[in-house]
């Protein structure tokens, strides 16, 4: 048995497909199957269920490969603990982030972090928090950078700042005149969201208190995931959306002129990174975390955390 033997199959089990298992080592599907196959006789069990489709993995092997990811993760403790002693930072950093995070966060602090620490591989995917939350618990990913609090057992949250929550209104709604806004003066019906399944569509629900809102007299519903879709269809059209603060920074000045501030206190989202595991790979986590905090702008260090609102 060999650690390339456990990479192997604790990738077929996340992919459950031997040729994206492969593609994912950076081998032949023949080499992956024969040094599974390998592992199957030496363990005297199967592994997978090769006669469907998805690959599935059997009773027996879902216990295995449990214990392979916790051997490879222990593998990985060591040779973080060899390179402390080393007094270098080097390693595979995999990371999830939110996509209302992703555009805005990254560019701030990635150019500065692989320069400054060019033993590091970052390998980041775009997940929604769902998803960050499981990869973690299966060891997939090291870290998540999402909004919390989570209230997720096992998950330990660093919070890294707080950012504003900003109404962009179309100037043809009745809005848009108001100097603040107070999230009733938001007309449901012409309020543009994303789709399900992100934890910031909840927090507008949460703040603007709105359940299913109604769409009487709409022939016209539309949902996205990205938040620049959202600012265009406000400006094409009647209505208005939220936006966090990140998303704001770089607006041309004509653009900034459909920002309204909430009335104090203003509604704030908690930014955090998140880990399952509290050794793995700390240092190296840390690093990164140093590194966001110092890329963003004087004014989110400076929010103020009085009004928090749920995901």
């Amino acid at each position: 048995m060999t650690f390339t033997q456990l990479e192997y199959a604790v990738a077929v089990d996340t992919w459950h497909h031997f040729a994206k298992a492969a593609a994912t080592c950076f081998v032949t599907q023949p080499t992956l199957s024969m040094q599974i196959h390998k592992l199957e006789q030496d363990l005297g069990v199967k592994l997978f269920d090769r006669s469907k489709m998805p690959v599935v993995t059997t009773a027996t092997g879902k216990e295995i490969i449990m214990q392979a990811r916790k051997i490879l993760a222990e593998r990985d403790d060591l040779l973080d603990f060899l390179q402390l002693r080393k007094g270098s930072l080097a390693g595979e950093l995999k990371i999830g982030i939110i996509p209302t995070l992703a555009p805005y966060l990254l560019p701030l602090f990635i150019p500065y972090f692989t320069k400054k620490y060019p033993e590091i591989k970052l390998v980041i995917n775009e997940l929604t928090t769902d998803i960050i939350v499981s990869r973690l618990r299966e060891g997939k990913i090291d870290a998540g950078i999402l909004v919390t609090p989570l209230n997720e057992s096992g998950i330990k949250e660093d919070v890294l700042f707080y950012e504003e929550m900003l109404a962009y209104i179309s100037p043809k709604n009745a809005a848009y005149k108001k100097v603040y806004v107070l999230p009733q003066d938001i007309d449901p019906n012409k309020l543009w969201l994303l789709e399900e399944g992100h934890c910031f569509r909840n927090q507008i629900a949460n703040l603007c208190q709105l359940r299913k809102a109604s769409t009487e007299g709409s022939h016209f519903e539309y949902e996205t995931g990205s938040l620049e879709t959202l600012r265009r269809m406000v400006e094409i059209y009647d209505g208005i959306t939220i936006l966090p603060e990140l998303a704001t920074l770089n607006m041309p000045a004509k653009q900034k002129k459909l920002l309204r501030k909430f009335k104090k206190p203003e509604p704030v989202r908690e930014v955090s990174i998140v880990i399952h595991r509290d050794h793995l790979k700390k240092r190296l986590i840390d690093a990164m975390k140093k590194e966001i905090i110092a890329a963003l702008p004087e004014k989110l260090n400076k929010n103020k955390t009085n009004m928090v609102i749920p995901i």
